[in-house]
C-alpha cells in the first residue's frame, strides 16, 4: 500500500471539505458528547450544542465556491460566532476567530502558517473564558496546538501535522480528570474536549480518505459505584440557577465593559464579539439581569436562550442513573456469560433469573457491533467467557470479538433466537460447577437444538419466499429463522406456525410476549392456543420486546 502524497498547503476549496467533515464526525457522535457533559453543568447536551455551533459554521459553504483560505476561514468563523450555544460552543466559536485572523490574508497555509493559526486559535479561546479552567476543552486545544507547534518546526506534511494533533488531543482528552476532580468523580471525560476532538478528527478522515465509522478509541473513565451522584450536586444552596445567552447589536460597543458586567451578575460568563455584534453567555439565578442590563445598554437583543439548568441537573441524574442502573454487571464465579436481549425484562431474565454475567441491549435493527462485545469483556473480572448472541445477525461480531481478545479465554455459542438463548443458560446454570469452559461450552451449544423457536410479527413489504407470499402488513411466522405462515389473523398465523413446528409432540410451550402485548391478552392468547395443543404445558412470560408481539419456544 503506497503512502498518501504529502499535503504542503491547504487553500479555500480544502478547507471547507475539513470544516464539513468535521462537523459531519462530530454528528455522528453528537450523542456520545451528551452523555458525557458533566462539566459545568450537567444539561447532557454538549454535543448537540457543538454541533449546532458546528452547523452554523457550515451552512454557508455548501454554496461556496472560493479558494483564498482567509475568505472561507472568516465565513466559517462569521457562522460559528451567530451559532454558538453553550460554553462549549462558544469557545468552538473563539478558536475558529483566532484560526480566521490568523489566516486572513492568506490565500492557502503552510505548516508555519498552520501552526501559527493554532497558536491564535487556543489563545482567543483562553481569552473567551473569564476564568479559564484547566480539564477542560481548553486543555485539550494548548495541549493539542503545543504538539503541533513543535512538530511544524521539522514537518512540513499538514496531514501529518493534522494526525499529530488528533493524537494530542486524545492524549490529552484522557488526562482531563487528572485535572478536574468533578470528572474523575463522575468517571467522565471533559465532554466539550471530546467534541472538539471529534471535529479535528473528521478532518484528519478526509485528507486520508477515510470512511467516517465510530472511532475504536475509548474515552470514557471508569467511575466509582453512586460516586457520581455526589459529585454533580450543586454547591450553591440555590442551585445551578439560569443559562442565559444572547446577542447584542449596537454601535460603539465596549466587549471589555460589557464583559465585565456581565462577568459581575453571574458566573461562567463568555463574552465576545466587535463594537458591533456581541455574544454573552452567563450563569445566573435571574435570568432577567442580564436581560435587562442589555437592554438598559441600548442594544438590540437576538437569539435570547434561557435554559433552567436546575431542572436539567435533576432530569440528568434520573436518566443516568437508570441508564447505569441497566448497565449492571453480574459477579459471577469461573466461567462467564455475556448474553444479547431487546428489552429491560429480557436481560433481567438472563442475568437475574438465568446467571449471565452481563447483557448487551440488542436485537433486531439494534445489533451490537464488536466493539460493544469487547467493551462488555473488558467490564467482566473473569478469564473465561462464553458470549450469547440470540440472532443470526449478532452472531458473526461475537465471533469476531472472540478472536479479538487475546488476555482471556471467550467462545461462541452460536444461539440464533432468544429461546435458544435462554435454553444454553439453563444447561449453563446445571452445568457451569462440573466443566470447564471447553466442556460448558459444548454442552450448551448442544442444547440449542433442544427448542424450536416460532416468532411472529407482520410483514414490512410484500414477498414471495420459501413457498411463502406474504403481503406487507401481514402477520407472518418464522420457524428457527425461516419465513413459514402469513395471514391477516394474529391467532391463526400463531396456531398454523405452531402446527408447523410439531408443537402437537411438545410438553412444554413459553410465550415471550412484546412490549405491546398486555398481561390479560398474552393469558386469552395462551388459553385460545393450549385448547389446540391439548398435550403442552402453556406459560407467559413479560418479554417486553419491540417488534415481535409473540416470540414462542417449543420443547
Amino acid at each position: 500500500m503506497t503512502a498518501a502524497p504529502k499535503l504542503l498547503s491547504c487553500d479555500g476549496y480544502l478547507l471547507k471539505q475539513l470544516a464539513i467533515s468535521g462537523l459531519d464526525w462530530l454528528d455522528t457522535n453528537q450523542e456520545k458528547v451528551n452523555q458525557l457533559n458533566v462539566f459545568p453543568v450537567p444539561d447532557g447536551d454538549t454535543g448537540t450544542n457543538m454541533f449546532l455551533t458546528m452547523r452554523k459554521a457550515c451552512e454557508p459553504l455548501v454554496g461556496m465556491h472560493e479558494a483564498h483560505v482567509g475568505k472561507v476561514c472568516k465565513t466559517i468563523a462569521a457562522g460559528a460566532l451567530l451559532g454558538a450555544r453553550g460554553n462549549s460552543g462558544v469557545i468552538l466559536s473563539q478558536w475558529w476567530r483566532g484560526f480566521a485572523e490568523a489566516l486572513e490574508h492568506h490565500a492557502q497555509f503552510d505548516a508555519t502558517i498552520f501552526a501559527l493559526a493554532c497558536e491564535n486559535a487556543v489563545e482567543r479561546a483562553y481569552k473567551a473564558v473569564v476564568k479559564p479552567v484547566e480539564g477542560t476543552i481548553l486543555t485539550v486545544t494548548r495541549q493539542a496546538m503545543e504538539a503541533v507547534v513543535e512538530k511544524a518546526r521539522t514537518e512540513t506534511d499538514l496531514n501529518r501535522l493534522i494526525d499529530v494533533k488528533v493524537d494530542a488531543a486524545y492524549n490529552a482528552l484522557k488526562h482531563t480528570p487528572d485535572l478536574l476532580p468533578v470528572l474523575k468523580d463522575a468517571g467522565v471525560v471533559d465532554s466539550g474536549g471530546q467534541g472538539w476532538t471529534y471535529i479535528i478528527e473528521g478532518m484528519l478522515k478526509q485528507v486520508k480518505g477515510e470512511a467516517l465509522q465510530l472511532s475504536p478509541l475509548e474515552t470514557v473513565s471508569p467511575a466509582k459505584a453512586a460516586v457520581w451522584q455526589d459529585a454533580l450536586v450543586p454547591e450553591d444552596e440555590e442551585g445551578y440557577g439560569y443559562d442565559v445567552q444572547f446577542l447584542m447589536r449596537g454601535q460603539s460597543m465596549d466587549v471589555d465593559a460589557v464583559r465585565a458586567a456581565i462577568d459581575a451578575i453571574g458566573w461562567s460568563t463568555l463574552v465576545v464579539g466587535d463594537d458591533n455584534l456581541i455574544k454573552v453567555h452567563v450563569h445566573v439565578h435571574d435570568p432577567g439581569v442580564p436581560i435587562s442590563y442589555a437592554i438598559k445598554l441600548g442594544a438590540a437583543l437576538d437569539d435570547v436562550v434561557v435554559e433552567n439548568m436546575q431542572a436539567q441537573y435533576q432530569d440528568y441524574v434520573v436518566e443516568r442513573a437508570k441508564r447505569e442502573s441497566d448497565d449492571v454487571v453480574k459477579v459471577v464465579e469461573g466461567v462467564a456469560v455475556i448474553t444479547v436481549a431487546p428489552s429491560d425484562a429480557l436481560k433481567t431474565l438472563f442475568t437475574r433469573d438465568l446467571g449471565a454475567a452481563y447483557a448487551i441491549g440488542g436485537g433486531q435493527t439494534m445489533n451490537p457491533s464488536t466493539e460493544d462485545f469487547l467493551l462488555a469483556i473488558k467490564k467482566l473480572p473473569n478469564s473465561e467467557i462464553i458470549l450469547l448472541p440470540n440472532n443470526p445477525n449478532i452472531l458473526m461480531a461475537a465471533r469476531q470479538a472472540a478472536g479479538l481478545v487475546s488476555d482471556k479465554q471467550v467462545r461462541v455459542v452460536a444461539s440464533r433466537t432468544l429461546p435458544q438463548g435462554i435454553a444454553a443458560m439453563i444447561e449453563y446454570g446445571n452445568e457451569r460447577y462440573d466443566n470447564d469452559l471447553s466442556a460448558l461450552t459444548d454442552v450448551m451449544q448442544a442444547s440449542l437444538s433442544n427448542v424450536v423457536t416460532c416468532e411472529i410479527t407482520t410483514a414490512t413489504r410484500t414477498v414471495s419466499l420459501e413457498g411463502v407470499a406474504a403481503r406487507e402488513g401481514q402477520y407472518i411466522g418464522l420457524i428457527d429463522d425461516k419465513l413459514s405462515v402469513a395471514g391477516d389473523s394474529l391467532e391463526q398465523v400463531a396456531l398454523e406456525v405452531l402446527k408447523k413446528a410439531k408443537a402437537d409432540k411438545s410438553d412444554l410451550i413459553t410465550l415471550y410476549y412484546g412490549d405491546a402485548v398486555t398481561d390479560a391478552e398474552a393469558q386469552q392468547f395462551a388459553d385460545t392456543l393450549s385448547a389446540q395443543f391439548k398435550k403442552a404445558e402453556f406459560q407467559i412470560v413479560n418479554g417486553g420486546q419491540p417488534l415481535y408481539p409473540y416470540i414462542i419456544s417449543v420443547e
